[in-house]
């Protein structure tokens, strides 16, 4: 039997590797760094992880929103670092980081950068809290030329409740949609979604303004509440789900990315009639992330 000869990959110049590594991904680079030292110093160059990271990155971080420099030793640095803790740009208007697996990114548009019915108070803002409405209106749009192409990704509102104060919020569904705007075909289907984590207790009180007072993150917010389960009695709806930092998330859509250039996508969450008051919504932003 004639015996088949395998090349050792090892002999290869570390350069060749690194083009090889670049063209997987960057699990695969991670893995291919266990398999010998020569693999792992090819894994770790500046070659394979500039692959991974966008073409405008240093555009970028050039942007960021912080009184030190973004520093890193490495590429591969910066791209965990962009995974693990997003950077905040655009005088912190927004914040950006990666998808871990696929280096794809991801924003989030500020509370400051949304358009808020009631929301033009004066008052200093790094989140928004509802004080007392009775109309809710948020609506956020991005450009889709900051966005990684062919890509499909998912809206969220990002928000919590404060513990004492909060009510309103579980009298109607909110409406959430996903739209390109100016025309374009895609999205655009209006959906229900409950905000309230079904609270007992109902105030109202019909003699307190109108108004969406906005608190800095500084100021000390109440505890966040936990979300119970939802029950039979509810009605059919999406609801809220906790996340890692404490903050809560509910979906509002989706699109794919295929405009590049000419695109423009609004995201909106309207609850406009029951027209009774609520109050205790914190708002942080809305965040985009490939599905």
């Amino acid at each position: 039997m004639k015996k088949t000869s395998r090349m050792d990959m090892n002999v290869l110049p570390e350069g060749c590797i690194s083009n090889i590594i670049s063209l997987s991904s960057p699990g695969d680079a991670c893995r291919s760094s266990v398999v010998s030292s020569t693999f792992r110093w090819a894994a770790e160059s500046d070659t394979v992880w500039d692959r991974f990271l966008p073409s405008d990155y240093q555009e970028i971080v050039s942007r960021s929103f912080s009184p030190s420099p973004v520093l890193f030793s490495s590429k591969k640095e910066l791209y965990f670092r962009l995974c693990n803790t997003p950077i905040l740009i655009d005088q912190g208007h927004k914040s950006f980081g990666l998808e871990k697996r696929s280096g794809k990114k991801c924003y989030m548009i500020g509370a400051r950068e949304l358009s808020i019915v009631w929301g033009d108070n004066p008052m200093f803002s790094e989140v928004a809290e509802l004080l007392n409405v009775c109309w809710l209106e948020i609506h956020g749009k991005m450009e889709t030329r900051i966005l990684s192409l062919k890509t499909t990704y998912t809206a969220y509102l990002v928000f919590k409740f404060v513990e004492d104060g909060t009510y309103g919020l579980d009298f109607n569904p909110a409406e959430v949609s996903v739209r390109y705007v100016a025309g374009v075909e895609g999205g655009g289907e209006t959906r229900p979604v409950y905000l309230s984590p079904n609270f007992t207790q109902r105030q109202q009180n019909q003699n307190v303004p109108r108004q969406l007072g906005l608190v800095s993150r500084r100021r000390r917010l109440s505890h966040v509440l936990r979300l119970p389960a939802p029950t039979a009695s509810e009605r059919e709806g999406q609801h809220p789900k906790e996340r890692v930092d404490r903050w809560m998330e509910i979906e509002m859509g989706e699109f794919f990315n295929d405009r590049g250039e000419d695109g423009e996508v609004e995201m909106s969450l309207t609850e406009v009639k029951g027209c009774n008051w609520k109050a205790g919504l914190v708002i942080e932003g809305i965040e985009l992330r490939p599905r």
